[in-house]
């Protein structure tokens, strides 16, 4: 068993994370996430000051073959404090390459995901499936170290299921391999999203490692991540499907950590702007067609994260109206009318 790490020092004292030779300046990570964590979103959390953002899950074989969606999804541009791109596949030769085409595309930190639940990911014998094969695992963690000068990190689970609960085993063997920091998400792959996340259960994975240990699951604030770090013994809390709609979350919450202000949610002129900000840059991204395309979906998160309308029926109602327009001035104009002038016209 490897030496335990000293006790944490209080919250305050605590600037950020040091991985490898990256300084991660807080303790507050934004998950990799499959068409939401795409670069107009990343630059503008980042701009709210979230430290980590990390891109969209890059399928390594199709990153190799320069397939132009997947390329897009390791985007990277100006307005970031750290580049992190996540690599997912089944193949040691391929997750090598994504990881040197990583390395050339900028990245600070390589992210290595043996976490994701999605069937069509573990069908492939991908992301939460190489928790059932743990050489496998043991065989892509060391090609992928071994490509790229980078730090290289891994995002797993507990486990494939209650009956597998192996993320201490893996993490001990990744820190064998040379990976720098682990996150785990608070559930088993067979739990999906389902229940609440087991943060006590991460605490094994803290006993077993010294590296940067990150805890994912079910932060939402700062009671949250004070519980889950708490309950741990983590360095650093990851969200995920908090930040839906709330582009603003993770700035939020390491300020409250930091004692620098109370957690607060932005008001209705923020938030509009913030919305307004985020599907320009989808626009400038994409094109008009498929920026509005695939903007829709922050726009429906963010209708149903702002406590206007009041109730969730008139939240739907306004949801499902503006998603199907189909100019970007449209939907400016009929957001503007959702939030502001009802409030304007009772002042």
């Amino acid at each position: 068993m490897p030496p335990q790490p000293e006790a944490a020092p209080p919250e305050s004292a605590l600037p950020g994370v040091r991985i490898g030779d990256v300084l991660v300046p807080g303790r507050v990570f934004v998950a990799p996430m499959t068409g939401v964590s795409d670069l107009p979103f990343r630059r503008l959390a980042a701009r709210l000051g979230a430290p980590y953002v990390a891109t969209e899950m890059v399928a390594s074989a199709e990153f190799a073959r320069g397939r132009p969606d997947v390329v897009r999804r390791a985007a990277v541009g100006e307005g970031l404090p750290l580049t992190v791109i996540q690599l997912v596949g089944a193949d040691p030769l391929a997750m090598a390459e994504g990881a040197r085409l990583a390395e050339r595309a900028g990245a600070d930190l390589i992210d290595l995901n043996f976490g994701c639940p999605a069937k069509e990911v573990t069908g492939a014998a991908c992301g939460s499936a190489l928790m059932r094969d743990l050489e496998q695992a043991r065989r892509i963690i060391g090609a992928a170290v071994a490509a790229t000068s980078r730090p290289v990190t891994l995002k797993m689970r507990l486990g494939w299921d209650e009956a597998s609960r192996n993320a201490p085993a893996l993490a001990e063997a990744a820190q064998a391999l040379g990976v720098q920091a682990i996150t785990v998400h608070g559930r088993t792959r067979a739990q999906f999203y389902r229940g609440v996340a087991d943060w006590a259960a991460v605490r094994e994975v803290r006993q077993a490692i010294r590296l940067p240990l990150v805890v994912n699951g079910d932060v939402t604030d700062a009671e949250s991540a004070r519980a889950a770090l708490a309950a741990s013994g983590a360095d650093a809390v990851m969200i995920g499907r908090g930040v839906y709609g709330r582009p603003w979350l993770a700035a939020a919450i390491q300020q409250a950590l930091d004692g620098r202000q109370p957690f607060a949610e932005p008001g209705p002129d923020e938030r509009l702007g913030l919305v307004l900000d985020h599907l320009a840059e989808s626009l400038r991204f994409y094109g008009e067609g498929l920026g509005l395309k695939v903007f829709r979906k922050h726009l429906a998160w963010a209708i149903e994260a702002a406590p206007w309308p009041a109730s969730a029926e008139a939240r739907r109602a306004a949801r499902a109206r503006l998603c199907r327009l189909e100019q970007a001035s449209q939907v400016q104009a009929a957001l503007t009318a959702l939030w502001l002038e009802p409030e304007r016209l009772a002042a």
